[in-house]
């Protein structure tokens, strides 16, 4: 986690150096996930509605119900399944808390065996471990960290987290609708709009993670017109019935 890593590197006085991004969820996980599934989701339903024979004012009407929708149905989720995790992370801070008030000793040996299981001398480990303990907060947080892998202090917004969702979604879906609310039914330029976004939205993902740009973008492209070609036969199945 980030949290782990600026926590070593203010440990060893580190304020240089190289720096890692924040993985922890609080934004970036939301939004990237909110533009993929809002552009997918949309172009899927543009391609089955215009294989079932839809006009351009149905399709323009469906696109916009599919942002609204989806947009709110996303950070709907997102706010509550981030809340619902801070509020468990909550719970199991406050057993630590009164673990530590009532069980300070059999805490500070546990403390001191954890650093031992991380290759500190046992002289040393109990030594560390009574100076954190003297501290509570300080002593909360090393435990939270160590038994739960969490920083009470640096949980993800609930907010956030909804807001790069819903924006996100938005996004995502309105790019294959621009075509139809420009008065143009043209489904070729939707497919062909949205497969830009795809791998542009891709590659920039994988390269985000240190991985080349083209399989990210493949990978997008492939997973966005397997969902729209698959929806547009159901659309063009049920025009045909």
């Amino acid at each position: 986690m980030a949290t782990d890593n600026r926590a070593r590197a203010d440990a060893h006085g580190h304020d240089g150096g190289h720096h890692h991004r924040d993985v922890s969820g609080g934004w970036l996980r939301p939004a990237v996930f909110g533009a993929m599934d809002g552009l997918v989701t949309n172009v899927s339903l543009i391609a089955g509605v215009h294989g079932g024979g839809g006009s351009s004012h149905t399709i323009v009407l469906t696109g916009l119900a599919g942002l609204a929708a989806g947009a709110f149905s996303m950070a709907a989720g997102e706010f509550v399944s981030v809340s619902s995790q801070n509020e468990l992370i909550a719970a199991e801070v406050d057993k630590e808390r009164l673990e530590l008030e009532h069980n300070a000793v059999a805490e500070q040996a546990e403390l001191a065996g954890m650093l031992r299981a991380r290759g500190v001398s046992p002289a040393t480990a109990r030594q560390a471990a009574a100076e954190i303990s003297a501290h509570p907060e300080k002593a909360l947080a090393v435990h939270a960290l160590e038994e739960l892998g969490i920083n009470p202090g640096d949980l993800p917004s609930p907010l956030v987290a909804a807001g790069a969702s819903l924006a996100s979604f938005a996004v995502g879906a309105l790019i294959p609708l621009i075509p139809y609310l420009g008065g143009l039914d043209v489904l070729g330029f939707a497919l062909g709009l949205a497969a830009v976004a795809a791998v542009v939205g891709g590659g920039l993902v994988a390269r985000l993670t240190a991985r080349p740009f083209w399989r990210g973008a493949l990978r997008q492209l492939l997973l966005g017109a397997g969902a729209a070609g698959i929806t547009y036969l159901v659309g063009l199945l049920v025009h045909v019935i």
